[in-house]
């Protein structure tokens, strides 16, 4: 994802991109309660086996902890609670047709702020195998046996 200057990435779900393929990604609003809005810009949250799933027409995220707000009283939220998504309707249609088929699995990507507001970027991936993973993890090494190399020579 090419960052650009009006957003500011808060977390990022990196397990993803090494267990699953993106097919293709969407960018979320969330429905949050004010506490979780403060804790999410502090950076306390963890996608820890996060999923979101199509139910009635709408899109929930569902095991992405939001720690509790340290300042706030007994008003606090709860942290495991499900967060509603916001997409347009044609988009969640789409959605819903995609993970009916076999294989495909909504999974949070990052949570960023755009303009002020908190976004999740959802990605519709498919699960990797093994030997997926063994190849990345090849990629991986060989591309960072290749940056050194270049930094050694350069110096």
């Amino acid at each position: 994802m090419s960052i650009p200057d009006n957003v500011k990435i808060v977390a990022l779900n990196r397990r993803a991109h090494f267990d699953f393929s993106v097919e293709e990604t969407f960018e979320c609003g969330v429905s949050l309660l004010g506490t979780e809005v403060k804790s999410i810009k502090e950076g306390r949250v963890s996608f820890t086996d996060s999923y979101a799933e199509v139910r009635q027409g709408e899109v929930w995220v569902k095991n992405l902890h939001v720690s509790e707000y340290v300042f706030a009283s007994v008003f606090s939220h709860d942290p495991d609670r499900p967060k509603k998504l916001l997409l347009h309707a044609q988009e969640i249609k789409r959605i819903d047709r995609r993970v009916r088929e076999k294989g495909y699995t909504l999974i949070p990507l990052s949570i960023y702020l755009k303009h002020g507001l908190i976004k999740i970027e959802l990605g519709l991936c498919k699960g990797k195998k093994a030997f997926d993973k063994r190849a990345d993890i090849k990629e991986r090494e060989l591309q960072r046996d290749i940056r050194r190399e270049i930094r050694e020579r350069n110096q």
